[in-house]
């Protein structure tokens, strides 16, 4: 569903992704983690077009993104780390707004199962302006999610929601994974994404250090046991890097 090909973005003087190349298939929940500056957020928006790359490739569901980019756009969506939504918009019309955009025929059954899902359906017709952080955020992933993308993204997308809000998007993510499609996840959250992610990216100064399931990351640090938590894996590959820098 994705295939980034040495990707690589530079800020003036300072490399943000460095040579990055990886795959995620149908099916898969991505966890992609690092420290900060790691490069997840630029990773995350040259992916999605917002960003252009000074080097090499990047594919949804086969479309090559530089070669034609509405086609491979219309396969992906990004939820950003702040839902900058519509002040003046309902929940209900961010979810039109998205679909109409997105060319949805028959988006309203849609809509409402993603308002229900997602635990909006009592401020359904409330404003953007009036509702928290985390149900701003819940707006964002039902938008992102009315036109059945093949490739989500979601960057920091537990900051501001309480513990039932995190269950329930949860349960949405592994839905949509579910029906074949892929999942991106970037947080600093481990213990939180752990259980549901199949797979993690783990970056350190814009370049991949690991990627694959827990297992297959722990088999390849030598001091690692083979059932280490996320966070026990995080700081031996981070921390090792760092160290053989030094």
């Amino acid at each position: 569903m994705l295939v980034v090909k040495e990707l690589t973005k530079r800020f003036e003087d300072r490399v943000a992704v460095d040579a990055l190349a990886f795959e995620v298939r149908g099916g898969e929940v991505l966890g992609l983690v690092g420290p900060n500056g790691a490069g997840k957020t630029t990773t995350l928006r040259c992916i999605a077009g917002i960003l252009a790359p000074d080097a090499g490739a990047i594919e949804i569901d086969g479309v090559d993104l530089a070669r034609n980019p509405l086609a491979a756009k219309r396969k992906l969506a990004l939820v950003p780390d702040e839902p900058h939504l519509f002040a003046r918009l309902s929940v209900w019309e961010h979810l039109e707004l998205a679909a109409r955009l997105y060319d949805v025929s028959g988006w309203e059954p849609l809509a409402r199962d993603l308002i229900e899902e997602l635990e909006l359906a009592p401020r359904r017709d409330t404003l953007a302006e009036a509702l928290s952080r985390g149900m701003r955020q819940k707006v964002a992933v039902a938008s992102a999610l009315i036109h059945a993308p093949g490739l989500l993204m979601l960057d920091e997308p537990l900051v501001g929601l309480d513990p039932r809000g995190i269950r329930t998007l949860f349960g949405t993510l592994r839905r949509h994974a579910g029906a074949g499609r892929a999942v991106v996840m970037s947080s600093h959250l481990l213990g939180q994404i752990e259980p549901h992610c199949t797979r993690f990216l783990i970056l350190r100064e814009g370049a991949k250090l690991f990627h694959g399931s827990k297992a297959e990351i722990a088999a390849e640090l030598p001091a690692m046991r083979h059932d280490a938590s996320l966070e026990e894996i995080f700081f031996g590959a981070t921390e090792a890097e760092a160290s053989a820098q030094r």
